[in-house]
């Protein structure tokens, strides 16, 4: 016969929890962050400028993997908690794995798409930023400062886009993360 030895079981129960989390954050955020990518592939196959604002469609589903994976936390651990720091680890475990996939297929994109894609993404947003200018009131306008965003525009690298993309994906997911895991802490 072999001895359980009660004083391992909360070792064992822990390591578990953080199984579970890394798992669990994988799952999601790699999942949502490869549907972001094939999103902003369908963009581009159908003709749409893939690293516009339509991209954002896409971004949104990240807030809800991150909630997702904390509620499956919260499931898979019942009846006992998986506390504060459990829910936040998985949900920003799953917003960070998002963001890196997204702008990770953005660099990709964009090399694979080509100079000519830029281009037009360059000039959309060109044309947003002058359209946003034109509609500023006179007396509010900053000329140097709206030189400085034509400017910016206009020198937009993969980097800039990707980091943005990150940025964006990132901001999405931990938006919904820290009120989630509070939430779910229980």
């Amino acid at each position: 016969m072999q001895s359980v030895d009660s004083t391992n079981k909360p070792a064992v129960a822990a390591a578990s929890a953080s199984g579970l989390v890394l798992r669990l954050a994988l799952r999601f955020g790699v999942g949502v962050g490869l549907v972001c990518a094939a999103w902003m592939l369908g963009l581009q196959l159908t003709g749409n400028n893939a690293f516009g604002p339509k991209q954002m469609l896409a971004q949104l589903l990240v807030p809800l993997a991150v909630v997702g994976s904390q509620w499956l936390l919260r499931r898979q651990l019942a009846p006992a908690r998986p506390g504060l720091g459990r829910a936040l680890a998985v949900g920003g475990g799953t917003a960070l794995l998002a963001a890196l996939i997204s702008a990770a297929s953005v660099v990709g994109l964009a090399h694979g798409a080509g100079e000519p894609a830029l281009a037009r993404h360059r000039a959309e947003a060109l044309e947003i930023v002058r359209l946003q200018h034109a509609e500023t009131p006179k007396e509010k306008r900053n000329l140097p400062l709206e030189k400085q965003q034509i400017q910016n525009v206009t020198n937009l690298t993969v980097r800039d886009m990707a980091v943005g993309n990150f940025s964006l994906v990132l901001l999405f997911g931990l938006l919904l993360a820290f009120p989630g895991g509070i939430y779910f802490r229980e």
